[in-house]
């Protein structure tokens, strides 16, 4: 089932739950709700309608965030790598590599290269370091927490920063995590983990999140304001 109120497209699922959710979810504002399977279509609707008002602060938020323009991946360009900003110097050659040097990112790429091929490259070398950082970090709060995931994996991802699937207890984490200051990823890891013990971000899920972090509220305001990717 699908809503549209004001413009703003609104993804219902209904589910074997007791309660209704509703989520305006990072990093485009995505509306989704979760309802339970006995409720009919009109009262979910009577319900967003209700909360619209604040639906429409929490998009707004999201569409005045800083987004860069779309890449073409030449000279001149912003590349953002755990935060920091580098301007994009582009050389040619016959292999592809990316270094950082100072406040630039030379990128090697042979000269009649396409933009989609440059950015096929410069995303997985995003997830390359991504992989390395996942590698140090992971452990770190799975000791803290003693929760265990069984097997992990990177995404680009344009509605969510992370996933989890409890029943197989792996994680997902979103490519564009390399982009951002680095406690962000130690945030979202831990709020993956935690959905391997809790799915539902209650009162309980919030208590475990303050426990291990009391500061991921203020993280989690950082993650959602730093610069995000073009989209179409």
């Amino acid at each position: 089932m699908a809503l549209v109120i004001s413009d703003i497209p609104i993804d219902v699922c209904k589910k074997n739950i007791k309660n209704m959710h509703l989520y305006v979810k990072p990093p485009n504002g995505k509306v989704t709700v979760s309802a339970p399977q006995s409720m009919s279509d009109e009262a979910i609707e009577r319900f967003v309608r209700t909360k619209f008002s604040w639906i429409k602060r929490q998009v707004g938020k999201f569409e005045e965030q800083p987004r860069q323009s779309e890449r073409e991946h030449v000279s001149g360009e912003t590349l953002f790598v755990w935060g920091k900003q580098y301007f994009m110097q582009v050389e040619y050659g016959n292999r592809n590599s990316l270094l950082l040097s100072g406040d630039k990112a030379i990128l090697t790429v042979r000269k009649e290269s396409t933009a989609t091929q440059r950015e096929n490259y410069i995303r997985e070398w995003y997830r390359k370091q991504l992989k390395e950082e996942i590698i140090r970090v992971l452990p770190k709060w799975e000791k803290i927490t003693d929760l265990k995931c069984k097997n992990w994996q990177t995404k680009y991802m344009t509605t969510r920063w992370g996933t989890c699937n409890p029943k197989t207890n792996k994680i997902w984490l979103n490519l564009q995590l390399a982009k951002k200051t680095p406690e962000c990823l130690e945030y979202i890891i831990l709020h993956e983990l935690i959905h391997l013990l809790e799915k539902h971000h209650n009162e309980r899920f919030i208590s475990l999140m303050d426990k291990y972090m009391p500061m991921w509220r203020e993280i989690k305001s950082t993650l959602n304001g730093q610069t995000l990717d073009f989209m179409e």
